[in-house]
């Protein structure tokens, strides 16, 4: 059975199984990149505050600050397009799938912020949060309210091909029940008493 407003058909399946290949493998690079541990000498604090990190990364300058900023921005930005595109729905309301997409991508980010107290050099940064967040619905509001305007007009102006209709050979007559009469009232009426 199809959801109301999925794209139709095997095209969707499709489309959902990239997407959801593509999405285990970027979270697994994810996982990779910033779960393991690292052999340094000696870490920063954890950064609590928020936007002290960007502020830190700021008062370096524009050159030095784009590399640190950008890097956190693009880290779950992939997010914005492969968790619509596993979702597999053309009709949704923007604002709906905007919410969706980046409630999940900071949830994810939070999720990886945790679980790096236990890893060892890696420091838990609430600046990152933040920033993957603005990342995943950046990369959502560039690319997917157009791409799914595009696959509406696409699946609108051709529309899916009908089935052949094969036709069955005749297997016989079909049987018919005779029919039974039915009996008068007066004699399925109890006799009335006078």
């Amino acid at each position: 059975m199809q959801r109301q407003g999925s794209i139709g058909g095997s095209a969707a399946f499709r489309v959902r199984v990239a997407g959801g290949v593509l999405l285990v493998a970027h979270l697994a690079f994810v996982a990779w990149l910033t779960l393991r541990p690292l052999d340094v000498p000696w870490v920063m604090p954890a950064n609590l505050r928020p936007f002290a990190g960007i502020r830190a990364d700021l008062a370096l300058g524009w050159p030095e600050a784009v590399r640190p900023i950008g890097e956190k921005l693009a880290l779950l930005a992939p997010l914005g397009v492969l968790l619509p595109m596993v979702g597999g729905r053309l009709t949704v309301s923007p604002l709906v799938s905007l919410l969706r997409t980046a409630a999940a991508g900071a949830l994810l980010s939070l999720g990886i912020e945790l679980l790096q107290t236990g890893v060892p050099g890696q420091v838990v940064d609430v600046d990152s949060l933040f920033l993957n967040t603005a990342g995943v619905a950046l990369a959502h509001l560039a690319l997917v309210p157009a791409g799914r305007s595009w696959l509406r007009r696409r699946t609108t102006a051709c529309p899916p091909r009908a089935p052949l209709l094969v036709e069955e050979p005749a297997q016989g007559r079909t049987p018919t029940i005779p029919r039974v009469g039915i009996a008068p009232w007066s004699d399925v009426l109890p006799p009335s008493s006078p």
